[in-house]
């Protein structure tokens, strides 16, 4: 029996929208017990979509955790949104992960977010298992899907079970049940229990040859991950259960390989043997390595803390959800344990903050009955007393404190104006603004008092509908709502050098200082503007002036163009050298030059406007295919390829974001609702001329 940290499984569903993630979750609570009836969807009664938003549309919007028993191991399931805008939602839930289950469709396949969140996993490199679902469905194909998973997102599928059949009952093969290829069995699920009651038998006669193909395929797998089953191979010996299982999980915990399983959670098939691969394949915390901070006193000294109760407390916040009696941090334990009323350090604040109680978490909301006295190493759970913390700071022991690495989010694409209609209730819309932040990481929301206006950004046009919703809904805001626009950048085309110069009185004091800098423009047009110091370590200029100049180019790389003001990337800025008198000279006076040097650059080096550009994916009948096509280049898409995948064809193009507003929409009315599409940021572009001459001050 697994004991301890051991047998926690802090594990994440992701995949595309509508693969069916919530559904799953639903599932595997119904099956281990944790509720007594399966909820629905399409019902709007499931356990983790329980804001209104979430079961007014049908789709998941924000992270929700639930814990269950499964086989005498514990495990943290984080259900998370498969839209790209609330990608953060993923984001912040990989990062405090072991494990994940990756959903496909077997209908639609490997999608355009698939890819997105394949991605992610591979930055915080957590191990993941494979579930192929919708195996009941018109048009499902395992085989397809699982040979989509090598080329299109670098994966090594090993399959662990495979379909009795494919597609709905009426077809001539339809689904009935999964072939268990590591034990060389049928697995059959009481559709009068609604899947709960399993059925274990032998293989039918008409799947044996295509289980005895796939198993030896399986075991290849094996033989390269296990030296003794490859011995026992050479002999001609069987391969023991346990011997695949151990060589499985080795190859799964290196991310050599990821095993698939496949059912439809709808109908309460698979779930149980997807359950036990939970346990059986992914890591438990002690599996992962140590993580690794900085000491937040020294911050070029490395610190790392063991997944053990004896090493000191930290933990990770990695979601915030305020409330009227104190907000809720989630945070993720990594080592250490942690009692309520207790104190601890958050570094990120240089604070220290209350643990007045910890809960258990059940979807969105503390568990009901679910206070708890101590969390140990491992475990997920919410804490109630922080004030000053926030979304991917560290809280630690204040006696051996470490800083984790934050979480990184995007960047908003897309932004709106909004004002209140009244004045009284401008006090209540700011407070609601802040909350926002607070809980979700991708919002902005910025004041310009001139114009009496609110700028609030976002990742879409759904996330800002979603927040324009629950402005108007949830806190019974009254408030005027403008168009949403584009968040544009500014870069710059050429190269230049400049001398930035400060030579005036201030004060009745003659101030001078003079620097030369070189501004050039990055391969890459959407990454971050970098500014190096290129001074000759023999020049005589002073170390504090040299700083001070250096220090005021890169605060001027963090404010606007020269354009319309627009955050700035894609460029890079070096101090050359300089030029000091030794009466006349001063921080001040070089900040000033280095102030005019920069102002001066960006104009001579050809200023530039910067579009975002959306990958965009279209699935369509070939019957509307040149419809879409003709439509996407109306829009300005560039077409990067089309294949066929079953019945449909699947458009890839990149397109500006100004041009696909309402785009959903338009590809709805142009194949009388057949088609589907997605998006996700692709980067950026420089805009065309008339869009930056729009902006231009001159």
């Amino acid at each position: 029996m697994a004991t301890g940290i051991s047998s926690i499984r802090n594990i994440g569903i992701i995949a595309h929208i509508d693969a069916g993630k919530t559904t799953v979750t639903e599932r595997m609570l119904y099956v281990s017990g944790a509720k007594h009836r399966v909820g629905r969807v399409d019902h709007g009664t499931t356990d983790t979509d329980d804001d209104p938003e979430e079961q007014e549309r049908g789709i998941t919007i924000f992270s929700a955790c639930v814990k269950f028993r499964w086989r005498d191991h514990d495990i943290n399931l984080l259900d998370t949104p498969g839209h790209v805008d609330f990608t953060a939602e993923v984001e912040r839930c990989l990062r405090v992960l072991d494990g994940a289950v990756v959903v496909f469709s077997a209908r639609e396949g490997v999608e355009a977010q698939s890819e997105t969140v394949w991605r992610q996993a591979d930055r915080y490199e957590v191990p993941r298992i494979v579930f192929i679902n919708k195996m009941d469905r018109e048009g499902a194909n395992f085989e397809t899907v699982f040979n989509d998973i090598a080329p299109r997102l670098g994966g090594r599928p090993v399959a662990v079970q495979l379909p009795g059949g494919c597609g709905p009952p009426h077809t001539s093969n339809p689904f009935r049940g999964v072939i268990d290829l590591v034990d060389m069995k049928w697995i059959e699920f009481d559709p009068q229990s609604d899947g709960k009651n399993v059925i274990v038998t032998e293989i039918p006669e008409a799947f044996m040859d295509d289980a005895l193909l796939w198993r030896e395929q399986m075991l290849d797998a094996v033989y390269e991950l296990s030296e003794e089953a490859m011995a026992l191979a050479m002999d001609e010996q069987p391969v023991p259960r346990e011997l695949i299982v151990a060589a499985l999980r080795k190859g799964t915990l290196s991310r050599e390989i990821q095993p698939v399983f496949c059912g439809s959670a709808l109908h309460g098939m698979g779930v149980q043997p997807l359950l036990t691969g939970v346990v059986e394949y992914l890591p438990s915390p002690v599996d992962r390595p140590a993580v690794t901070g900085c000491d937040p006193k020294a911050r070029d000294k490395e610190l790392s803390r063991l997944p053990t109760d004896k090493d000191p407390f930290c933990a990770l916040v990695f979601k915030i959800l305020p409330a009227k009696t104190g907000d809720n941090y989630w945070i993720r334990v990594y080592s250490g344990s942690i009692s309520q009323n207790s104190r601890v350090s958050c570094p990120n604040r240089d604070s220290k903050e209350n643990v007045a109680q910890l809960w258990q978490i059940h979807a969105s909301k503390k568990e009901r009955d679910g206070q708890i006295e101590t969390v140990r190493a491992g475990d997920i759970c919410c804490v109630i007393g922080p004030r000053l913390a926030i979304t991917g700071d560290t809280l630690c022991d204040t006696r051996d404190a470490i800083e984790l690495p934050s979480i990184k989010f995007a960047e908003t694409v897309l932004s709106m104006a909004i004002e209140p209609e009244s004045t009284g209730d401008r006090k209540k819309l700011n407070e609601t603004l802040e909350m926002i932040k607070r809980q979700d990481p991708t919002f902005r929301a910025v004041e310009n008092e001139e114009l009496g206006q609110t700028l609030i950004s976002g990742m879409g046009e759904l996330h800002l509908e979603v927040i324009q919703h629950r402005l108007t809904r949830d806190f019974g805001l009254k408030v005027k709502f403008y168009k949403p626009r584009v968040n544009y950048r500014e870069t710059i085309l050429e190269s230049s050098e400049i001398i930035g110069q400060c030579n005036r009185q201030m004060g009745g004091q003659q101030m001078f200082a003079r620097v030369k800098v070189r501004v050039s423009p990055l391969d890459d047009p959407s990454a971050a503007v970098q500014v190096f110091d290129r001074v000759p370590a023999d020049s005589p200029l002073p170390q504090s002036m040299r700083q001070a100049a250096v220090e005021e180019l890169r605060q001027r790389a963090e404010g606007g163009g020269v354009l319309a003001g627009f955050p700035l990337a894609g460029l890079k800025i070096e101090m050359l050298d300089g030029e000091a008198q030794e009466e006349s000279s001063d921080e001040i006076a070089f900040r000033i030059a280095a102030g005019d040097a920069f102002d001066k650059g960006l104009e001579k080096s050809k200023p530039a406007l910067l579009e975002p550009v959306m990958r965009v994916e279209v699935t369509t009948p070939d019957d509307y295919m040149g419809e879409i096509v003709g439509d996407l280049q109306q829009r300005r898409a560039i077409i990067a390829k089309t294949e066929n995948r079953g019945m449909m064809t699947v458009i890839t193009a990149l397109a500006p974001l100004k041009e696909l507003f309402g785009y959903s929409s338009a590809i709805r009315s142009l194949s009388q609702g057949r088609a589907g599409g997605s998006m996700e940021p692709a980067g950026y572009q420089v805009a065309p001329k008339e869009d930056a001459a729009a902006f231009s001050y001159s």
